[in-house]
């Protein structure tokens, strides 16, 4: 008996098997047959027209998914199982022997509750697992203890095709020897695999702890003498040097996505576009080459038949078919092929200018630019600046509530900007945005789409247009399925648009080191990013040098009993929750506050107020009760612990981005206020624990207070800290230069206050940038720092300034304390250094002397280093996503 048939079957792109709900049709006699009993041989099928269809003209948008849904932990092969797909004869999918195909979970499939349907990368079905291996496999898979694979062997007949079936479970120890123990039970995997398997996964994972262990940290002294004592109350810059450590956070040789993009040599080497005669600037030699590319990339070709190149992993054969690299498919009809790429330049290369110049010469039509709020009226600035007024095209800033209604109104500008905020909401109430199809659709600071289950990503992949482009300095910021949202938005074709099959081809072949896997992901990049680092020879910025240091403070000594305390208490809920850890099912709870100890450490290095009302109660309240009566005290508790979560930057469990609004449930849990408001809409269900909840059952942040509004004794006489007093000594030193000017970044606005106070008490005049200001605001803000000779300091939130500001007035950046993801802090400090900066400049890292924080630069240069290969950090089912593996918080409370 066939499983009900779904409106997407016909090549819409799928969720994963877990987040699948089924409604439809009932089936057919022949279905129910071709399920019950399938017969044994026949003719093979061909491809029908609506699927070559589908495969040429992908679908522009998901199917709903379902928001409970959160990523699994890291797996690890156990073994694989040889099978076959049935009931092939009475659906349309093709496939060919080697393909990749997409298993996906039925499980209310009202003929049988353990279905699993297979699809081709099309969407199109193949067929079904045989029931006798999927009443085994099922359970599995609905528990969430394995995922499997499946890659076809043989080639498909009339009634069956053979397939080979993959397993993956847990990589934890006890869990993996409790799982494999059922799968023998079971009869799916033979003793003899298991064995032989466990033995790779461990030599696999002693082989990458060893290259980590000679993996450059990227932290190369030039200096023999840090870790002195602080300096005397007069310092000057050579003193603070002296006890600082010079070092290159990004080394030589460039950075990851460099790594699989083309080398130096090949790019100097690119031809050079002509200069566009309607821009005023004269575009540097390497930004004319960056036109060329830019402008080839808007209409790719093939190769010729029997060429060994490839575009966009795409190869044609000796008799003309076309075979793709990462998916094994082969077609003979042309799939198409994506216009546009990623611009992946180094920040303050002009990707900008370079963009107006492909809009200026790369024919009409209207071309739309989503962009960051901050930086939309950057681009029309740059605009009238760059291009002749003769030729410059209308421009109109569509956001706010007096954007235009109509496509019809906008069509008749040559460049539309919108921010990802108004493109999300126009995307659920088919707005303007949607209904035009665009000459080419722009996305700046293009990361911001990188998880491809928020709104503004689900709508930016929907819009339609002729030509598709991602600017980005930061392509890939955690993890290599960063890069897998900007493939779905870019239109790629070939099955790497489905998460499914990019984690299948790309992402879990990747973490094993696979060579294969590289060698697709080099393939891809060498054809669709374009990277050029400031520091290429061929570029000759002529920037003025860029000096890091790394500046090391001692505790004092009342500090350093309170930061040991804590540690100490850390530790020990570490180790209880270790203890208690028994597999999928462990405490979320103790794990959550394992990391609120982190977080306290973490805020304990900027300075002890931050930490001093720390609130046991909340932590006794965490872990004894699932769900909080919300009385006054405990509402206050739980405003305090929201605190928390908005403090440390914490993601949503419900769309993965940094929240905004944020609230918390009666439950503990933290979410974006809209995104909860949905699922309380839906289900009526919190998605973490599954506990009853309704808009009444929400608490929202406590005001913020300003500096002027805090009360007395949270600031009192004792306010300084062995940090803040370093931080003042770099300000006094360097101020002394003339026009010199800095930036100081903080990821927490306490901080920030904190300082703020201690400048008033010091006379100095400045000005601040954080995430409550309007760009109003922020406008006047940088217009001081620019234009005020008396204005020479900028306290900014990191979250806030690390995209799309230029700060090159200031020469000195300072970062007060340290974000998980370096590319956060790489993108803040090229706010400063970048073109049009003037003077040399000195960016100072504070760090805690044998604290968390240390460890901290560690993991960030294992992160700079190996990207998505050494940090695969997902949970496991029903767990908050978070930051960091349980290998990197045991690193940090070492």
């Amino acid at each position: 008996m066939p499983p009900r048939k779904r409106a997407s079957d016909d090549g819409g792109l799928m969720r994963p098997a877990k987040a699948l709900r089924l409604t439809s049709s009932q089936p057919t006699a022949t279905e129910r047959k071709a399920f019950q009993d399938p017969p044994q041989f026949a003719e093979p099928s061909q491809p029908t027209a609506a699927e070559r269809e589908a495969f040429q003209h992908p679908p522009e948008d998901a199917e709903p998914i379902d928001l409970t849904q959160v990523d699994d932990e890291p797996l690890e092969l156990y073994g694989s199982l040889a099978s076959k797909i049935v009931g092939v004869r009475y659906y349309n999918g093709v496939v060919t022997i080697g393909e990749v195909v997409v298993s996906r979970r039925e499980p209310s499939n009202q003929y049988d509750e353990n279905a699993i349907r297979i699809d081709n990368v099309f969407g199109s079905q193949v067929g079904h697992v045989p029931r006798t291996v999927a009443s085994k496999l099922a359970p599995y898979m609905d528990a969430g203890d394995i995922d499997i694979e499946v890659v076809v062997s043989g080639p498909k007949e009339y009634y069956e095709c053979p397939v080979q079936i993959m397993i993956y479970g847990t990589s934890h120890p006890a869990g993996r020897l409790a799982l494999e123990d059922r799968l023998k039970k079971d009869k799916l995997l033979k003793a003899t695999q298991l064995k032989t398997t466990r033995k790779q996964n461990e030599l696999q994972r002693q082989a990458a702890e060893n290259e980590l262990r000679r993996q450059p940290t990227g932290l190369k002294s030039d200096r023999s003498s840090v870790g002195l004592p602080a300096p005397a109350p007069e310092t000057t810059l050579e003193d603070l040097t002296k006890t600082s450590q010079a070092v290159n956070v990004r080394p030589a040789g460039g950075d990851f996505v460099q790594t699989l993009a083309f080398g130096e040599e090949q790019l100097s080497q690119m031809p050079l576009a002509e200069q566009p005669k309607s821009i005023r600037a004269k575009l540097l030699p390497y930004q004319l080459q960056g036109l060329a590319w830019l402008t080839a990339k808007e209409k790719p070709t093939f190769p010729q038949p029997g060429s060994p190149d490839s575009v966009q992993l795409w190869k044609r054969d000796a008799k003309g078919n076309y075979n793709n690299l990462g998916t094994n498919i082969t077609v003979a009809k042309a799939p198409a092929l994506l216009s546009g790429g990623i611009l992946a330049d180094d920040m303050g290369l002009g990707k900008t200018l370079q963009t107006i110049s492909l809009i200026m010469t790369g024919g009409p039509g209207t071309t739309l630019i989503v962009a960051p709020v901050s930086v939309m009226s950057n681009w029309e600035q740059q605009i009238q600046r760059h291009v002749h007024e003769e030729n410059a095209p209308k421009v109109i800033i569509h956001h706010g509530p007096t954007r235009q209604t109509t496509a019809k109104a906008l069509n008749e500008y040559g460049v539309v900007i919108t921010s990802y905020g108004t493109l999300a909401s126009e995307a659920s109430c088919k707005g303007p945005l949607s209904q035009i199809e665009w000459r080419r659709v722009v996305l700046d600071e293009g990361h911001t789409i990188r998880n491809a289950k928020t709104k503004a990503s689900l709508a930016a992949c929907s819009l339609k247009a002729q030509s598709r482009w991602v600017l980005t300095g930061t392509p890939i910021i955690n993890n290599i399925r960063d890069l897998h949202s900007l493939l779905k938005f870019l239109r790629i074709t070939g099955g790497l648009e489905q998460a499914e099959v990019f984690n299948m081809v790309i992402s879990r072949p990747l973490a094993l080191k696979q060579h294969r896997a590289v060698s697709l992901l080099q393939n891809l990049m060498n054809d669709l990013c374009l990277r050029r680092l400031k520091d290429m020879k061929f570029v000759d910025l002529k920037l003025p040098s860029k000096t890091e240091y790394i500046h090391r403070i001692t505790f004092w000594e009342d500090e350093k009993r309170k930061y040991d305390a804590l540690l100490s208490e850390a530790q020990g809920a570490l180790k209880d929750f270790q203890s208690r850890k028994k597999g999928p099912g462990a405490d979320k709870n103790r794990f959550q506050s394992v990391l609120e100890r982190l977080l306290r450490l973490r805020q304990t290095c900027n300075h002890w107020t931050l930490c001093k009302d720390r609130i046991t109660d909340l932590l006794q309240l965490l872990e004894d009760n699932d769900v909080v009566p919300l009385n006054p005290k405990n509402r206050a508790l739980l405003q305090q612990a929201l605190q928390l979560f908005i403090e440390s930057q914490e993601e949503c469990p419900v769309c993965f981005e940094v929240m905004k609004s944020p609230v918390i449930t009666h439950c503990k849990h933290v979410y974006c206020r809209p995104c909860i408001s949905k699922v309380i809409e839906i289900q009526g269900k919190c998605p973490m624990c599954r506990a009853g909840l309704s808009d009444d059952n929400l608490v929202e942040p406590a005001p913020e207070k300003g500096i002027e509004e805090m009360e007395q004794d949270s600031l009192d006489r004792e306010t300084k800290s062995s940090k803040t007093e370093a931080l003042l000594k770099i300000l006094q030193a360097t101020l002394k230069k003339e026009g010199s000017k800095v930036i100081i970044f903080s990821q927490w606005t306490s901080f920030l206050n904190i300082i703020q106070r201690q400048l008033d008490e010091a006379g100095y005049t400045y000005t601040r940038i954080d995430g409550s200001m309007n760009a109003t605001k922020r406008d006047v803000a940088i217009k001081a720092l620019d234009e005020d000779p008396n204005t020479k300091i900028m306290l900014a939130s990191l979250a806030v300034c690390s995209v799309g500001l230029n700060l090159v007035s200031a020469d000195t950046v300072v970062l007060a304390d340290s974000w998980w993801a370096p590319a956060i802090e790489d993108q803040a400090v090229d706010r400063v250094h970048r073109l049009g900066q003037t003077r040399e400049t000195t960016v100072w890292r504070l760090v805690m002397e044998g604290t968390v924080e240390e460890r901290v630069l560690d993991i960030q240069a294992e992160k700079r280093e190996l990207v998505g290969k050494a940090f695969q950090e997902r949970e496991k089912k029903g767990e908050k996503r978070k930051e960091t593996r349980m290998a990197d918080v045991m690193k940090l409370l070492s």
